[in-house]
């Protein structure tokens, strides 16, 4: 059996990132992937401005100045913030400026009004003042030319300001990927429909189209298919047609009922992996058809969970080349006992806070459900391994 490692590297190695990118609205680019280069057509400030509400000067007016010795300038004019009105420089004067306005050409400074005694029609500045002070010259912050953003950034909102302030709408970004889920079992119905005897409810496929969505995934289809391999093929196509990556669960052991990997093989997907060294979920399987994967995962819940956590993340994060979809990897110290010895490595489900990691106290089966509302991590446990209170584990937390 392959490592896990060793499976997902084969996975990525047969498939290519997602070139497709479409314009949005600004309001709608948070959290997407900026699909190119963002260089700036303008300068930020694109005029000079004051820092500060006071009274622009040239500088040099202000040799000598304290409170003792105040040096008195000739109000010739005063500029708000929006304001644009060209006002000439001339010795022994300043005009009265407020927060962000224009500080007029000639003028290069600006002296704080608690420096000076507020005066209307001529100034008292009590402190002397080098060119530069309180004054935001052309292109301070940004400088016409420059790059700002590069193609692959996770778009955040500090970066819809920065945009914006630029002047742009409009953004490309890279199109969201799309991921389908076909849930395979005669045994599964549809929550909101009465349960017959010996059927369940579809559980896992509502945990995973969740988890996707939440990361911003689209899935555009989501259905249950029973036993039947000629029905599958035709899911597993049409679920092709619509996504760029395909879960599908249950199936892929070696029951009667299991048929999954004959499928597959029907269809003529390649197979890169169909056992890894890994409890719970061993019989996962990772294939590719039309340059696209499809991730096989056990129809148990906490398996199919594990597994689509380690792989799917892994994926999602390579076809699009955001690495913000990578889950988180720490290590913690473990608070209870895990006595239970594996021959392969584990996935042992927990819940992880400020560096401790504690274990839900139910029976730790692949099939158990509840015990995971608790839980924000699982462990990974190497091979052979007996856990005490007090070791140190690796932990992977759920997206």
């Amino acid at each position: 059996m392959k490592e896990l490692e060793e499976c997902l590297e084969a996975l990525l190695a047969e498939v290519k990132p997602i070139e497709k990118t479409e314009y949005v609205a600004l309001t709608d680019a948070c959290d997407r992937i900026l699909g190119e280069d963002i260089v700036a057509q303008m300068m930020i400030p694109p005029y000079p401005k004051s820092a500060m509400d006071g009274y622009a000067v040239r500088a040099e007016n202000t040799s000598g100045a304290d409170r003792e010795h105040p040096v008195t300038l000739q109000i010739v004019g005063e500029l708000f913030a929006g304001d644009y009105t060209k006002i000439p420089c001339k010795g022994g004067c300043a005009v009265r400026v407020m927060t962000g306005s224009y500080v007029p050409e000639g003028y290069d400074a600006v002296i704080r009004q608690e420096d000076t005694d507020y005066g209307e029609k001529q100034v008292q500045i009590y402190r002397e003042i080098t060119a530069g002070t309180n004054y935001c010259c052309v292109g301070e912050d940004i400088r016409e030319g420059e790059q700002i953003l590069a193609r692959g950034t996770h778009l955040r909102a500090l970066h819809m300001g920065l945009l914006a302030s630029l002047g742009i709408y409009e953004v490309l970004v890279c199109e969201r990927i799309k991921c389908s889920i076909l849930s395979t079992g005669s045994e599964l119905m549809a929550p909101g429909t009465p349960l017959l005897p010996g059927k369940i409810y579809n559980s896992i496929a509502y945990m995973l189209r969740a988890s996707m969505e939440r990361q911003g995934i689209q899935v555009p289809f989501t259905e249950i298919c029973g036993d039947d391999k000629e029905l599958l093929k035709e899911k597993i196509q049409q679920c092709l047609k619509t996504a760029d990556i395909v879960i599908t669960t249950g199936g892929v052991s070696v029951g009667k009922k299991d048929l999954l990997p004959e499928v597959l093989e029907e269809l003529g997907a390649k197979k890169i992996f169909s056992h890894a060294n890994i409890q719970p979920g061993t019989p996962t399987i990772g294939s590719v058809l039309d340059g696209k994967a499809i991730l096989s995962l056990s129809g148990n819940p906490f398996a199919a969970y594990a597994n689509f956590e380690y792989y799917f993340w892994e994926l999602a994060a390579y076809l699009t080349q955001d690495a913000s979809l990578k889950v988180r990897r720490t290590q913690a110290v473990l608070s209870d006992p895990y006595p239970k010895v594996n021959k392969l490595r584990r996935f042992v489900r927990a819940y992880a806070e400020e560096g401790r990691v504690t274990l839900p106290t139910a029976v730790h089966a692949s099939s158990v459900l509840s015990n995971m509302r608790d839980c924000n991590c699982f462990i990974d446990m190497e091979p052979g391994r007996e856990l005490h209170p007090g070791d140190e584990v690796r932990i992977r937390y759920f997206k």
